[in-house]
This record gives C-alpha cells, sequence and structure tokens, in this order.
C-alpha cells in the first residue's frame, strides 16, 4: 500500500549538523520535444514556482486539465511485469501495436509499469493479442480489462545481465530525509516550499491515479456504458500529497442527455427505465451492484467494503496495484466544484499551496488531524482556514468567493440541487494580488491570527471573506463554501480546538523568539519549520512552563510575542509597518 502521511517527527536528535543535502533528481517521463514532454511543461504543478513570482503562461481551466489526463488515461495501460526485465526488450514489445509516449515503473506488491499509448487503437491491439491464464485446480472469470500481467517465455535468456530498471517513487519521503531537508534549507521561505515539492503529487502518481479512476470505469461500464468515474478531492485540487486517498465518483448525468439534441418533429423518445423512491435509494442500489462487481470480477480490487447507509452512500476498496485506498460514491457534483474552487485558489498564487501544505503537515505532526473519523480538524476545514486567511491580509492575497462570482459569465452559471455553485472557471480573468508578504510572515501570523480567533462566537465564511457571528454552538463553525447552511467542521470537540489554539499559539512564539536570535538559527539544532515539527519542542517550550496552568502559560506565551511594537497585530492579523519588516 501506499505510505499514507509524512511519519511524526518523534525519534530524531536534536543536533543535526545543516549538512548539504543532496536533492533528488526526478527522473522525467519524455524527451524534450515531444507531445507528452510539451503537456508536462504545461501541467508543471504551481507550487514548483518560486514564492510570490508570477507565471504570464495561460492558465487552463480545470475542466481541461480533467479532460486530458481522462483521455490520456483511456490510452495507458497497467502490467504487472517480473521483478527482472528488460526495459528495451519490453518497449521494443510494446511497440509492435503503436507508438508509445510515455512510460514509468513502480513497485506495490511487485514491480508494475504504466504505459502510456499514443493511441486508442494500439490498446485494443494488445488485448486482442492477450490471453486469459490458465490456473490449474482454480477457474479464472474471464474479464478484458487495461490491467494485464507479464511473463517471460524464457527468464533466464532476457533477465541475465540486465539492469535494474529505475522505479518512481509513489510514497512520501522518511522523516530523516524530510527533516535533513529542512534542515539545510536557506530560509524558512525554502523549507516551506522545499517541503511542498518532496510531499505533493507527482506527475506519475497523479497519471496513476486517473489510470486507476479509468479501470473502475472499465468495470462500470457493463453496467452503464456511458458513464464515467471522475476523481475529486485532493487527487485534483493541487493540495493532495503522496499517499492520500484516491476519491471518485460514478457520474451518471450524460447518460441519455445527447438524445435531446437529436429530437425532431412531434416525437420524444425516452428510455424504458427502473423506478425507485428516491435519489438516495438509486444510489444505494447502484453502489450496491458495482460493489459486487468490484468484488468479483475487479482485478485487483481488494477488501470492498458497501457501506451504503452513510450520509453519502459509498463503497470503499484497496486497489492492490496501484496502492491506493479508493472511496466511490455516485454523482457527487458539489463535491468535484468544491475541487475546482481549491484548484483555482491554488493556482492563483504560488504560496497558498505551500502554506496549506505546511499547515497540514503541521497539524498531522502533532494529532490535530487523524486518518480515522472523528472529533479532529480535517485537512479540508485546515485549507479552508488557510484560504480565509488569506482573504484578510491587508492587500488580500485570495479573492472571495463572492468575488469569483461576479466574474462568472452564463457560461460559469451553476446549481446543484438548488445550491448556487457559480464562480468563473477561466483563471486568466482573475487579477493577481499585490501582496508581496514573505512565507515566513504569513505562516507566523497565521498562527497567531488563529491563536486569537474568538472562535466562541465567529464563524468562517470563505464567501465573504469576513468573520461573521456563529449560527449554531459547534466549537468550531467553517461555513461550507456551497452547501452554505453545513458546518464542514461540526464533528470538532471543544478539546481539539483548545489543543489546536494552544499549539498555534505556541508556534508563533517559536518564530518570534527565533526572530529575536533565541533561540538563533544555528548548525546544531532544528530551526524554523523543522522546530515546529518536532513535538517536543512544540509541546513545551520549557519545564517550567508546562508547570502552569494552560491559560496563563498561553497568556504569558502571547505577551511575550507582542511586548515591542514591531510586533503588534490588527484586527485583520497583519502586522503593522516597522522599520524591520
Amino acid at each position: 500500500m501506499a505510505a499514507r502521511g509524512v511519519g511524526l517527527l518523534t525519534r530524531l536528535p536534536l543536533c543535526v549538523q545543516r549538512s548539504p543535502v543532496q536533492r533528488p533528481v526526478r527522473r522525467l517521463l519524455s524527451y524534450p520535444g515531444t507531445v507528452a514532454a510539451d503537456l508536462r511543461r504545461e501541467e508543471q504543478p504551481a507550487g514548483s514556482a518560486e514564492t510570490g513570482s508570477e507565471d504570464r503562461t495561460p492558465k487552463k481551466r480545470f475542466c481541461e486539465v480533467q479532460s486530458e489526463r481522462r483521455e490520456q488515461a483511456q490510452r495507458t495501460v497497467l502490467i504487472h511485469c517480473p521483478s527482472k526485465i528488460s526495459e528495451k526488450r519490453f518497449l521494443k514489445y510494446l511497440s509492435q501495436h503503436g507508438p508509445i509516449n510515455n512510460h514509468f515503473f513502480y513497485e506495490s506488491f511487485g514491480l508494475y509499469a504504466v504505459v502510456e499509448f499514443h493511441q486508442k487503437e494500439s490498446v485494443a491491439s494488445l488485448q486482442s493479442v492477450t490471453r486469459t491464464p490458465s490456473l490449474g485446480a482454480e477457474a479464472a472469470i474471464p474479464f478484458r480489462s487495461r490491467y494485464f500481467s507479464l511473463k517471460l517465455k524464457n527468464p533466464s535468456n532476457q533477465t541475465s545481465g540486465q539492469p535494474s530498471v529505475q522505479c518512481s517513487n509513489q510514497s512520501s519521503p522518511a522523516s530523516r530525509k524530510l527533516f535533513d531537508l529542512l534542515c539545510c534549507a536557506e530560509n524558512v521561505d525554502d523549507q516551506l516550499n522545499t517541503l511542498t515539492k518532496e510531499l505533493q503529487l507527482t506527475e506519475e502518481n497523479t497519471r496513476l491515479r486517473h489510470l486507476t479512476c479509468s479501470l473502475i470505469e472499465d468495470v462500470a461500464a457493463a453496467y452503464f456504458p456511458d458513464c464515467a468515474i471522475r476523481p475529486f478531492g485532493s487527487s485534483v485540487n493541487s493540495f493532495g500529497k503522496l499517499g492520500c486517498d484516491l476519491d471518485m465518483f460514478l457520474d451518471l448525468d450524460d447518460i441519455g442527455k445527447f438524445s435531446a439534441h437529436k429530437a425532431s418533429g412531434n416525437f420524444l423518445m425516452e428510455f424504458q427505465v427502473k423506478n425507485v423512491p428516491s435519489e438516495r435509494i438509486a444510489s444505494q442500489k447502484i453502489l450496491s451492484v458495482i460493489g459486487e462487481c468490484l468484488d468479483h470480477f475487479g482485478p485487483g480490487c481488494v477488501g470492498v467494503q458497501k457501506i451504503l447507509n452513510a450520509r453519502c452512500p459509498l463503497v470503499r476498496f484497496s486497489h492492490q496495484a496501484s496502492g491506493f485506498q479508493c472511496d466511490l460514491t455516485t454523482n457527487n457534483r458539489i463535491a468535484l466544484r468544491s475541487s475546482e474552487l481549491l484548484y483555482i485558489y491554488g493556482a492563483l498564487d504560488s504560496r497558498v499551496r505551500a502554506l496549506v501544505f505546511t499547515v497540514r503537515c503541521w497539524a498531522r505532526a502533532h494529532s490535530l488531524t487523524s486518518s480515522i473519523p472523528g472529533a479532529w480538524i480535517t485537512n479540508f476545514s485546515l485549507t479552508i482556514m488557510v484560504i480565509f486567511f488569506l482573504q484578510r491580509r491587508s492587500p488580500p492575497i485570495l479573492p472571495t468567493l463572492d468575488y469569483l462570482k461576479t466574474l462568472a459569465d452564463a457560461e460559469d452559471k451553476c446549481i446543484i440541487e438548488g445550491h448556487n455553485c457559480t464562480f468563473v472557471r477561466d483563471l486568466n480573468k482573475i487579477k493577481p494580488s499585490g501582496n508581496t508578504e514573505t512565507l515566513e510572515l504569513l505562516l507566523k501570523e497565521f498562527f497567531e491570527y488563529f491563536g486569537n480567533f474568538a472562535f466562541n462566537k465567529n464563524s468562517i465564511n470563505i464567501r465573504q471573506g469576513k468573520e461573521q457571528n456563529k449560527p449554531e454552538s459547534s466549537p468550531l463553525h467553517i461555513q461550507n463554501p456551497f452547501e452554505t447552511s453545513l458546518n464542514i467542521s461540526k464533528n470538532v470537540s471543544q478539546s481539539q480546538l483548545q489543543k489546536f489554539v494552544d499549539l498555534a499559539r505556541e508556534s508563533a512564539w517559536i518564530l518570534h523568539q527565533e526572530d529575536k536570535g533565541r533561540p538563533s538559527p544555528s548548525g546544531n539544532q532544528p530551526w524554523g519549520l523543522a522546530a515546529l515539527l518536532l513535538p517536543s519542542v512544540a509541546n513545551g517550550v520549557s519545564l517550567a512552563k508546562k508547570k502552569k496552568p494552560a491559560s496563563e502559560r498561553i497568556k504569558n506565551l502571547l505577551e511575550s510575542i507582542k511586548s515591542g511594537p514591531e510586533n503588534s497585530t490588527n484586527t485583520n492579523g497583519k502586522r503593522a509597518a516597522s522599520p524591520q519588516s
């Protein structure tokens, strides 16, 4: 299975020499000048740019990127390979069926190859010469998919003297490696950008996610020939990290719609269908059947669970070949719209993704978030909090959702289940911010802002970008951007919220102490972001302080932060101007 999250930095020594750490060399999928190389350059993650830099290249719409990825996946096959294989002979064999655009190898319960052909016809050609395996006493269920297993007729002749193929990494870096990279960074801004580059989804991992959805679509298409399996959430919103779950939904909206455009004369033809009392029951029945199909006929799909009585019915399973934990729902268009909104925010300014990745990593390091459902704050809630904070800067780094709605034209109008989900979809229509604050300042003041936020009476609302009175008594209220009557953080308990506030205050204090030179960043102890990720540092500034009541200790910490005029803040969480800033 793919690695899930960054390991807690709990067993690392405090004395880490800031010696140069060799950066990993990423293997490109294609040679310069090819179609694939051009596509790779166009789809370079926004976080790869330097902080605050403006990319003048026209940005693609979310729907365009997803359409290209889906078409790309339909020309791609997944092959389980022998542990030792000649890459040159392997590609030569597959090239008999047509030109190959890209390929890469990875490991997950064996060696696998992802191969993208230039044309769909090449996939059909490969399928035509593929046989169903003979299993002896067991019986094979015949199913023509794009997931193959390669066998060598004469293994000794083909593998002798062959170098091992280079595998693409599909998991987050080890804690020690990440820690070393942070400690040898130039400054805090460089630390945040380094963290983002190390944790974000790679090109290979993104391709594998879309291919997995396409393979599941092949199974679902047996019942619904015109359906689509679309990824949403972290896999596509630009905030996904290596090892995150793969959320997907079965899109049935386009089935039968094409016939309406061909209706003419006095007749209207409709399909004969089964009727059920509600959309929810329809979703439950559809997912029940698809779940059974995946369990019995889906190659590589294991541990299938049908969770049909949840608020949003779903099928959960592991795709063993890719290593992804998958959640499949139906017609979840609001979730896809939310993914597009986050994609837009992430693409507007490179600092957005860097700050989100950092806050999420910080929260996970201190067990503020968890992969187990419960009273913990979620990554989605943290992302909305970062967006809200950046809307509150002066000048704002991100526009409000209401402002994005004013930029929308008729083509952008979107009403889903009675909810207004309209916003401009063309990123090139959104004017970039004139704010030039550093990531170091933004991180520091994010902690200070929410360390002093009036959670007891105010809610967070990115539609208007301002604090509002809470409509309910939940400890933490973050308004759902589209289903505005819902609180996306309703699950968070008072104790977990207080833990977040305490840690935010302590983190702000630690960063301010470094500004004053106590302790100064040196070669023999963690500094900056690395210091914030160590529970031994963040759980207590000193044993003496820990003996005080929490409220008194935090109060003293904040007083030390605000002891000088250079550290004063206004109501928007922005530090007042000073000669040092």
